[in-house]
């Protein structure tokens, strides 16, 4: 029996020589990457500022460019924080579902199940923004209408939740009426501002590039928190004691914080060409966005769970399949609306390419 199990083991045993060839083979096995350039080698749309380094060469085959997830890029930390973002809203709620058997037809659960749906979406796609977008001048801006279409649904998803789990009693009886249908147009105004704002201007970007992106995306904020708000100065300052309302605090300080590295290029204006691999602005924006989210999801899971008694009296099921269908049109909306701006853009590349 023991030279049986010796020679099994001497079939499984890796001589040092060949672990030695390991990493060659592999390296063998995978596709020559291309090397990242510098902002003079590629075209004005891609260059960011006072980012100097990292860029990767246009025109390759799409393989390239998935690969390029592993590779050393000033892209490849916005693609993975919003994915390992992603992988983590995707595990808690599947550990909060197994937990507490949740009802998966119940009308209770469904702003629930959009919410989670309208997370992953917006981070998934935000990935795709940042990893595929170098490939070509109409790959950057339809991945970055994607990316707004994104942000879009996240908005509203998250109006969902707020109003059916989080609101307060005070709040709801003023603004239950307009509350959602005002939602769901900012959703849509935000990816018609951010995708316009993308098709009208051309680098070096005016201001008003930005202010047509941050003031509509401003709006869906400013409403879409206004339940969450509400309830946790309410809560405050009653000495506040409730778990949910110190997680929604945190969703609502870390956005506040992201939003500011969204809208400034900082720590890079002031160290240009030393944050370009990591440490930009938008690495940040992202790195605290996702805190946001996981934030906000704590913070829903427990409204979810202590909160259902007034979800019950306040809401019908039918009113709940309404106002969850409508998530579902503002999505055919800003899709439609980010494919025909991508139309005008392809119109004319192919006119300036003639």
């Amino acid at each position: 029996m023991t030279t049986a199990i010796l020679e099994h083991l001497s079939t499984l045993s890796v001589s040092g020589q060949q672990l030695r060839r390991l990493p060659k083979i592999l390296e063998n096995g995978l596709p020559k990457m291309p090397c990242t350039v510098p902002e003079t080698d590629v075209p004005q749309l891609f260059r960011e500022p006072y980012i100097h380094t990292g860029y990767r060469p246009t025109g390759h085959r799409w393989r390239y460019y998935f690969l390029s997830l592993f590779q050393k890029h000033n892209e490849v930390v916005n693609v993975w924080t919003h994915l390992l973002a992603a992988l983590a809203v995707l595990l808690r709620f599947w550990a909060f579902a197994e937990a507490e058997a949740l009802p998966w037809a119940s009308a209770s659960t469904l702003p629930l199940l959009i919410y989670v749906l309208s997370s992953i979406t917006y981070l998934l796609f935000s990935v795709l923004a940042h990893l595929l977008q170098s490939q070509s001048e109409l790959s950057h801006y339809t991945f970055y209408f994607v990316d707004y279409v994104g942000v879009s649904i996240y908005q509203y998803g998250s109006a969902l939740v707020h109003f059916f789990y989080t609101s307060d009693q005070g709040w709801y009886e003023h603004f239950w009426l307009f509350f959602l249908p005002a939602a769901a147009f900012c959703g849509w105004l935000s990816c018609a501002g951010c995708c316009y704002a993308k098709y009208r201007y051309q680098k070096p970007y005016p201001v008003m590039k930005k202010i047509c992106q941050v003031v509509p995306s401003g709006l869906a904020f400013i409403l879409d928190i206004s339940p969450v708000a509400h309830r946790v100065a309410l809560c405050h300052l009653a000495g506040c004691q409730e778990q949910a309302a110190w997680y929604h605090t945190l969703q609502i300080l870390f956005f506040l914080v992201s939003a500011y590295f969204f809208s400034c290029p900082v720590p890079e204006k002031y160290f240009p060409g030393s944050c370009d691999i990591v440490g930009h602005g938008h690495q940040l924006f992202h790195v605290f966005l996702s805190i946001c989210t996981l934030s906000q999801l704590e913070a829903i899971l427990l409204d979810y769970q202590g909160r259902q008694e007034i979800f019950l009296q306040r809401h019908s099921p039918l009113s709940v399949y309404v106002a969850c269908l409508s998530f579902f049109l503002l999505t055919a909306c800003s899709t439609t609306t980010a494919a025909l701006l991508r139309r005008k853009v392809k119109a004319r590349l192919m006119k300036k390419e003639s």
